[in-house]
């Protein structure tokens, strides 16, 4: 049994509990996340079997032409009486923010922005439209796309410090209880009525019922409340538990509701269906050594959360005023980029590739490239990029050239190193986004911190490179006329190493435009952002376009990057 999770902890919970239900009964399931409109496409596709997420109306527009053409069949609802619409904070509703019209009133304190989760996402397309359309004066407003646990994270941090916030809220979800929040009134025009009441469907692909009718009747059985959700989803979101493990829990402490899902329902073996549940479970469950040693998790994740809520205690000054540092020097180079008009920066660009490089068919091609950009639509995203690539080039080479300096003059140094870099160039991106994203809450400073964390080795080991090759008869030259380190420094060994340094930053510059779109996944902006909406929207034109858009924008800044040694060799 193939389900689909589109990443929203009440559809994860819910699939979780059909799928341990499935397991006790002898079948084998996987669950694969995807985006909504992906998850449709796949079931259309036959590559999915089920999905138990299906919010209606809210997804109206996603599943609307394949119900019709019936490559998707809806089973019927598993949950009534859900919401989806934007709140706020309880003490941002008493100050007056109670309506969708209030929000404009709230501009300058709410920064223009409305926070959302994945792009792509139909809560997010219908707050785009409501922009787009300057529905509530709200046509200055920008939607801040990230994920349901990175807007969460968001709010948290907004309440902590007592900010207004207005951000995307459903019901169930543990949201509700965590936070002390408050629907906005007068979205019915958006959202729909009853703060975007909606229901929630079962779906399967094309003829899954005609092929398996056992499951089929499961999933027809399927009936969830908004409790039982909202204690599923803290168990995962909360305590932390996996959600097979959680589903397990849930189900043998609510045996009632299980019988209910298995009246009609027999095991893979015609076996009676509790009591091969309970077989099922025994022979999948690990046992002897393996179950011990599961039994005694090292708490490497619980350390690391204590850690950071250390950290969230007593240290939040600290990082916020870092945050300010960052975010107004990624805000004021974009400032500066967009204060020209788009012409007269196309020109000054061309102008210094044709002075970096006397080559005007570089010149030429610069121009064409940035037109284009500017034709396509995707002039301020590509300076939000530019300007992101271009602070953390710079913070990248003021930390990593030093630090190559120095570990080419100290072998042991650099030794030390070694392995940390490796980890830094290895380690998954979004495994230290985590962190990042809690510390400094979404936009551009988790966006260019885990930019510079990715891109710092590249100046390091290639300034340790050219320092460490610069010929030993240059350095006994400089010894022999009598000049000190710092004189050799500056006069041999930088001189000579220059090609090898410059490499480092234009590969620098290169992995930093390589993290668009995961800065663009924390609410950072730019060209990533158009990329994960392709993507989870299935839209084939706006993601071929948006990445031709990043590769265009590569090409001009390796091209006047790039060392003029390597011009010549090539």
């Amino acid at each position: 049994m193939r389900f689909a999770d589109v990443g929203w902890t009440d559809v994860t919970a819910t699939t979780a509990l059909a799928a341990e239900a499935l397991r006790g009964l002898g079948y084998r399931t996987t669950t694969t996340v995807l985006s909504v409109p992906v998850t449709f496409a796949s079931l259309a596709n036959r590559d999915i079997d089920a999905f138990l997420g299906n919010w209606m109306p809210m997804q109206e527009a996603d599943r609307g032409r394949y119900v019709a053409d019936g490559s998707v069949v809806v089973i019927g609802p598993n949950l009534e009486g859900a919401k989806y619409t934007l709140a706020v904070p309880a003490y941002t509703y008493a100050a007056g923010l109670t309506d969708f019209n209030d929000i404009h009133r709230f501009a300058d304190a709410l920064g223009h922005s409305i926070y959302g989760i994945e792009p792509g996402n139909d809560g997010n397309r219908l707050v785009l439209k409501m922009l787009k359309q300057d529905l509530f004066e709200l046509g200055d407003f920008k939607l801040v796309e990230s994920s349901e646990q990175g807007m969460l994270a968001q709010v948290e941090r907004a309440m902590r410090d007592r900010q207004p916030i207005v951000f995307l809220a459903w019901e169930p979800h543990p949201m509700n209880v965590r936070f002390d929040l408050k629907y906005l009134n007068g979205g019915d025009e958006v959202f729909g009525p009853n703060f975007g009441g909606a229901t929630i469907y079962t779906l399967t692909r094309r003829g899954y019922g005609a092929e398996c009718p056992n499951v089929g009747r499961l999933l027809a059985n399927l009936k969830f409340t908004l409790r039982g959700e909202s204690e599923m989803m803290g168990a995962i979101l909360d305590r932390h538990e996996q959600p097979a493990a959680a589903a397990a829990a849930w189900l043998a402490a609510h045996p009632d509701v299980l019988k209910t899902w298995l009246d009609g329902v027999r095991t893979v073996d015609g076996k009676a269906p509790l009591a091969a549940r309970s077989g099922a479970l025994n022979r999948l469950g690990p046992s002897g050594f393996e179950q011990w040693v599961i039994a005694h998790k090292i708490p490497v994740g619980d350390a690391m959360a204590l850690f950071i809520d250390t950290i969230k205690a007593h240290g939040m000054p600290f990082f916020n005023g870092i945050s300010v540092l960052i975010r107004g020097t990624v805000n004021g180079v974009t400032a500066l980029l967009a204060a020209p008009p788009a012409p007269a920066l196309i020109a000054g660009i061309a102008a210094l590739a044709w002075a970096l490089r006397r080559s005007l068919a570089l010149a030429a091609f610069v121009a064409l490239a940035l037109l284009f950009i500017l034709n396509q639509g995707y002039w301020t995203a590509t300076l939000e990029t530019l300007s992101l690539v271009v602070v953390a080039t710079v913070v990248s080479g003021i930390i990593g050239v030093p630090l190559g300096i120095a570990a080419a003059h100290r072998p042991r140094l650099f030794a030390g190193m070694r392995p940390v870099l490796d980890l830094m160039q290895t380690l998954p991106t979004f495994v230290y986004l985590i962190p990042t994203l809690v510390l400094f809450g979404l936009g551009v400073v988790p966006g260019l911190i885990s930019t510079v964390i990715f891109a710092l080795p590249a100046p390091i080991r290639l300034t340790h490179l050219g320092i460490s090759s610069v010929p030993k008869p240059l350095l006994e030259a400089g010894d022999a006329f009598g000049a000190t380190p710092l004189q050799l420094l500056w006069k041999v060994e930088l001189p000579s190493a220059a090609p090898t340094i410059v490499a480092g930053i234009t590969q620098c510059i290169m992995l930093s435009l390589s993290m668009v779109v995961i800065a663009a996944l924390v609410g950072a902006g730019g060209l990533g952002v158009p990329v994960v909406r392709a993507l989870n929207s299935v839209q084939v034109g706006m993601g071929f376009e948006a990445g031709f858009t990043i590769v265009l924008l590569a090409i001009i800044l390796d091209r006047i990057s790039r060392p003029k040694d390597r011009e010549v060799s090539r």
